[in-house]
């Protein structure tokens, strides 16, 4: 009995020591404590998809879009945390001895070179389908158009343009309709009458009151429009203490201010322009008077932490005045050398003014959550005038004849072109969004949006020919006009939409996945037609090689059609071409796939990061169209169905150290077949594109740069206007070009001179002198149609600007 009782009381003493054992075994497993805190680069901005890892350890967490993150690890002795992001320089932190839930704030400094006043910070994650581009370079850069972000787009893989004069781009295949612009939230609109980069004027974006832009060449989210082919997406500066600059060139100038007083922040730029001396390296010798004038503001009033209004107005006045004398163009081959002269009489006097006006109200509930109204109003009053007439000899350029000799013209005639076109157009809308964070990985966005439009259209144009003593086209019986359009036409419509899209991060073992999907519906009450546009897109970010990183995005993208899209053209018993609206036109739609990635890495003790992505865009219910200059003409109807389908390259990097520069190479095929019979390129098919960007200092001056911008493009399909697709033969020439600037600065802040009164109100001062077209390319982008008294047509060439000399002075305040 005794004994029983001493083996049961030795099982209790071991119970209990193992019971006691496994406690504090269990308890010290489960006591775990949390880091947490902020990312912030060197400007005191919070950096996204920081990736911080507990050393030696696979765990590991991320930052989210404020920069914060958070991780729980096992309470220790001591910790020691890696954080790392492409484009920072790689960062620990030591903790002696985590006992409780600490705050960890870390401040990462840019793995980059300063040079003068260019900050080289070029890689950053893009986990999503938006690129990041740097509006500071536009102080920098060559630009004939007179400073736009666009001259910097169309370097961008995937982008491109084959006209200087104008700042439309072609995104994979698309035309310029096709690409949707937003400032601060709100969808941007231009006129609709233009014709020729000539009469364009400024684009709507102000470079210098830029602080973001972000651009996508397709599989861009939910909360973005209904268009087909890409969007850029720019956000105005919110200056915190006084800020300015000055620009004065060849081409005119700019100015801008910012300050911050209290609760109210402004920034508000003018720009002037008038490119009168580059219009005169053209062929044609004429009186060019364009004045191009734009006005903007952005402010901001903080009632308190939660309510904030933001006003963003605009105002832009641009006037193109031309009175043409001669042309002389000189074209051909080698062999059969031919030159077209045309003596001119009369003028054109144009005329597009828009006013924009735009109220955003947001209240922030929480750090998590946000809710915001926007209304904005656009109008614009777009008038077209000319009368010209033209004598033209066609003349053969062989030695010892004259481009006067009638005797040995190939074609000598005449042609008068009139028109009194007046397009005016408001479109308001107002609309609602939303941003929810339902945690530290997952944030939802959402917005409905009713817009109207109200436009009024009145064309009257017309163009006669003689050839020969025959007027054309010649019937024998009457005296006839080669070409004819008018248009009577109003139109008043309603748009409903409203997106929702959900942001989704997350880690496994595998590595960091982002994931975005959303919808968005659409309603058009003028052709009765609703449509929902699913979108979906992943990044991925392997554990095993953060410096990979891999995309793939589809969706189905429509483009409601606006009014030009509308306008079909008929033909009634006397012969005139009469516009009508199709009330019976769908939107047209693209079926996105893209996938691709982001590698990045140094060499030569320099950082480079190489991009590719493959597309393939399916392309339904399309509305042909052709293009002359910058004018697009559409059918009028859903008749053709096609593709495109490319590869798009950049090599991004430091090619000369502290300096980023990137050459972007594109192969592409777009083909459309029209009427189920008629298979044909699209108008914006390219075979190749190759642009350059690139910059240097000289050695042992960092005070001065050299920027250059080279531009390598395949020639556009090309067809006889008024005629259709059934009319192309043939291609423009290759589009080549080379734009070159050095820029110097004279003054900076450090330099003595700076504290002498003058000096002492400026940062810095800048003078640059810039080379437009370096090698004097004579670049194609359209024809003048010559026709003969038995119909038959040939082309000459329209050549577009000359080399030109631009000087500039820009000060920083």
């Amino acid at each position: 009995m005794l004994q029983t009782s001493v083996n049961m009381i030795k099982r209790i003493i071991i119970c209990l020591i193992f019971t006691v054992l496994t406690g504090e075994a269990m308890g010290q497993e489960v006591r775990r404590a949390r880091i947490f805190g902020n990312v912030r680069d060197a400007d005191n901005n919070p950096i996204e998809l920081v990736n911080i890892r507990v050393k030696g350890t696979v765990i590991g967490t991320a930052t989210n879009e404020k920069g914060y993150y958070s991780l729980t690890v096992a309470t220790g002795d001591s910790v020691v945390l890696v954080f790392s992001c492409l484009g920072y320089n790689k960062s620990e932190r030591i903790i002696p001895s985590l006992t409780q839930d600490i705050r960890l704030n870390v401040k990462m400094s840019y793995s980059s070179i300063e040079l003068g006043e260019v900050s080289v910070t070029s890689h950053r994650n893009q986990a999503d389908m938006m690129q990041s581009l740097d509006a500071g370079r536009m102080k920098i850069l060559p630009d004939p158009s007179g400073g736009s972000i666009e001259s910097l787009i169309v370097t961008y893989a995937g982008v491109s343009s084959n006209n200087e004069l104008s700042t439309q781009y072609s995104v994979r295949g698309g035309n310029y309709d096709e690409n949707i612009i937003y400032v601060n939230g709100l969808e941007v609109f231009r006129p609709l009458l233009i014709r020729s980069g000539q009469q364009e004027g400024l684009s709507f974006i102000n470079p210098e009151m830029t602080a973001n832009v972000q651009f996508s060449a397709g599989g861009f989210e939910a909360r973005y429009g209904d268009k087909m082919s890409s969007v850029l997406d720019i956000t105005y500066k919110r200056p915190q203490e006084f800020e300015g600059s000055a620009t004065v060139s060849m081409l005119g100038g700019s100015a801008y201010v910012g300050n911050s007083v209290g609760k109210l922040t402004q920034v508000t730029g003018v720009r002037y322009k008038t490119n009168r001396s580059l219009l005169g390296t053209m062929d044609t010798e004429a009186e060019y008077d364009p004045n191009y004038t734009d006005v903007q503001t952005f402010i901001t009033y903080r009632f308190n932490s939660k309510f904030e209004a933001d006003f963003l107005g605009n105002l832009s006045l641009n006037n193109y005045n031309f009175t043409p004398h001669t042309r002389m163009t000189s074209y051909g081959t080698a062999k059969n050398p031919l030159s077209f002269r045309v003596y001119f009489d009369g003028k054109e006097r144009d005329s597009f003014q828009t006013l924009f006006g735009a109220m955003t109200l947001k209240y922030t509930r929480s750090e998590d959550v946000q809710y915001g109204i926007q209304a904005s109003a656009f109008n614009s009053r777009e008038e077209e005038s000319y009368d010209i007439t033209g004598e033209y000899l066609q003349n053969t350029a062989e030695k010892g004849t004259t481009t006067d000799d009638i005797k040995s013209a190939l074609d000598v005639a005449s042609y008068h072109e009139h028109a009194r076109n007046r397009l005016h157009s408001t479109v308001a809308n107002v609309g609602t969004f939303g941003i929810a964070k339902i945690n530290a990985s997952n944030v939802l966005k959402f917005g409905v949006n009713a817009q109207i439009e109200r436009i009024s259209d009145r064309i009257g144009e017309w163009e006669s020919r003689d050839s020969s003593g025959y007027s054309l086209p010649q019937t024998g019986t009457a005296v006839n006009v080669i070409s004819n359009l008018f248009s009577d036409n109003d139109l008043s419509s309603m748009r409903y939409s409203a997106y929702i899209q959900d942001v989704f991060k997350f880690r496994t073992a595998q590595g960091m996945f982002t994931v975005i999907g959303g919808v968005r519906g659409s309603y058009w009450d003028y052709n009765r037609e609703t449509i929902i546009s699913p979108r979906l897109s992943v990044g991925f970010i392997p554990t095993t090689e953060q410096n990979l990183i891999m995309r793939f995005a589809t969706g189905l993208y429509y483009q409601p059609p606006f009014y030009k899209e509308l306008r079909s053209v008929v033909t009634d018993e006397n012969g005139n071409n009469i516009v009508n609206l199709n009330s019976k036109l769908r939107s047209q739609r693209s079926t996105h796939f893209i996938i691709g990635g982001d590698y990045t890495f140094r060499a030569i003790s320099r950082n480079f990061k190489f991009t590719t992505e493959l597309y393939y865009k399916k392309l339904d219910d399309i509305n042909p169209y052709t293009i002359d200059n910058v004018k697009i003409r559409y059918y009028g109807y859903n008749v053709a169905k096609g593709y495109s389908m490319g590869i798009d390259m950049k090599f991004f990097g430091e090619f000369v150290q502290g300096a980023d520069s990137w050459l972007s190479v594109s192969l592409m095929k777009a083909r459309q077949t029209i009427n189920n019979t008629l298979t044909v390129p699209t108008p914006n098919d390219q075979l190749y594109n190759i642009s350059l960007y690139f910059q240097d200092y000289f050695p042992g001056n960092k005070r001065a740069m050299i920027n250059l911008k080279g531009m390598l493009s395949g020639g556009l399909p090309v067809t006889i206007p008024n005629k259709g697709w059934e009319s192309f033969r043939y291609r423009l020439p290759p589009y080549r070009r080379v734009d070159i600037g050095f820029v110097y600065r004279i003054a900076g802040e450090s330099d003595a001179i700076m504290d002498r009164a003058f000096f002492s109100h400026f940062k810095n001062i800048w003078l640059g002198v810039d080379v437009f077209n370096l090698f004097g390319i004579s670049n194609t982008n359209s024809y003048y149609w010559i026709t003969d008294v038995y119909g038959e047509q040939s082309s000459v060439p329209n050549y577009l600007t000359g080399r030109q000399l631009n000087l500039r002075l820009s000060v920083d305040f």
